[in-house]
């Protein structure tokens, strides 16, 4: 039988997202509603693992209800988060100066239980649920809550902080439509999305976008540059191409800026090479805006506001029920309980036959991978 709770963490990891603050607050109150106290575990695990680095805040603070009081609208979150210090392969550096990875899980767990932490609540993206998957094989009571930007996470409808992203992505290339039609331009605009390119399909299609490129179509340029010289020949003499910084080109890799020890590699760089191809295609003059964490910034949606507060809550429901080892997942009308190993290192990616990308080819929209309609009376385009 489960041990009754009294004392429940809340951890937040991966990259920051819309919402994260509107989790942390339901969770608080439906925990402290239900008389059990609730801790925060400041940058992921990092407050737990390296508490010296947190000598006047500590590494563990308490989240009462005065503490959370105002934080639904804000973004970010009020416990920080990071992307480093996975425990599971935790970097630590020898005397040589080289670096390796330990697993540290069992330390962490050593940890919770002197904390009298009965329960972790870890909310984060494929990451932070891959981690509380372990810790939970490893003995540890655990509940995830999904979040991501990048909506790719598997068996939920949708994951708070996309909506936003969406939200803020569009309004950025509706503004760019003035500046792209005023100089007759060709313009980029790169928005994030590492393996699935679920930003970039809803902006770009929601925009009015002329070319989309996403992870999971590997990309020609020639289809694009062909589209723009057809809107070209139309009148039309500006174009907006959308890419996700994950987009690969037929035969190519995707466009690595660089990697730090313990992250996965920075990924960026492919805005500026596409409208260089574009450029050098078409003879048209182009320009790149890199979207990068704006999206990720501000206020939530409504949408993410009300998301977040069902999963913190539905989170608490799930440790009162006695749930184990599951994630908070999206079912509507509903919300409901999966397991975490069917979410541990998996991604959901874009159906390159979903309504949304049969909506964007029935309008035009180019994905790299077709030359548009009629495109042999304007190309090869006269550079």
């Amino acid at each position: 039988m489960t041990s009754p709770i009294k004392r429940i963490a809340l951890s937040t990891g991966g990259g920051d997202a819309p919402g994260l603050n509107a989790v942390i607050r339901a969770a608080t109150l439906a925990a402290r509603n239900r008389g059990w106290d609730v801790v925060g575990i400041r940058d992921g695990f990092n407050g737990l693992m390296n508490p010296d680095d947190y000598p006047r805040t500590g590494g563990i603070v308490e989240l009462s209800r005065e503490s959370v009081r105002g934080i639904v609208h804000t973004g970010g979150t009020i416990l920080g988060t990071t992307n480093r210090g996975n425990p599971t392969k935790y970097p630590v550096q020898q005397d040589d100066g080289s670096w390796i990875e330990v697993d540290r899980s069992d330390e962490l767990i050593a940890m919770f239980r002197e904390r009298e932490i009965d329960a972790l609540v870890t909310i984060g993206g494929d990451g932070s649920l891959t981690i509380g998957h372990h810790l939970h094989e490893r003995g540890l009571r655990v509940v995830g809550v999904p979040k991501t930007i990048d909506n790719d996470l598997e068996h939920t409808q949708s994951t708070f902080g996309f909506h936003s992203a969406v939200d803020f992505a569009t309004e950025c290339i509706d503004r760019l439509f003035s500046t792209a039609t005023s100089h007759g331009r060709v313009i980029v605009v790169e928005v994030m999305g590492r393996y699935a390119g679920w930003i970039a399909l809803h902006a770009g299609v929601a925009s009015g976008a002329h070319a989309v490129l996403i992870p999971e179509i590997e990309f020609d340029l020639e289809p694009v540059a062909a589209t723009i010289s057809q809107r070209e020949a139309r009148g039309a003499k500006f174009s907006i191409v959308v890419v996700a910084e994950g987009a690969c080109p037929k035969g190519g890799e995707v466009s690595v800026l660089g990697q730090a020890i313990g992250q996965a590699e920075k990924l960026g760089g492919i805005g500026q090479k596409v409208a260089d191809g574009l450029s050098e295609l078409t003879g048209k003059e182009s320009r790149v805006v890199v979207l990068g964490h704006l999206i990720r910034g501000g206020s939530p949606v409504a949408y993410d506001r009300l998301l977040g507060l069902r999963f913190g809550a539905a989170a608490i429901r799930a440790l009162e029920e006695g749930k184990d080892g599951v994630m908070v997942a999206l079912n509507p009308p509903t919300v409901d309980y999966v397991p975490l190993s069917s979410v541990s290192k998996r991604q959901k990616l874009v159906p390159i036959d979903c309504d949304t990308m049969l909506t964007a080819r029935d309008m035009g929209i180019n994905f790299g991978d077709e030359m548009p309609h009629d495109f042999d009376e304007v190309w090869p385009p006269t550079v």
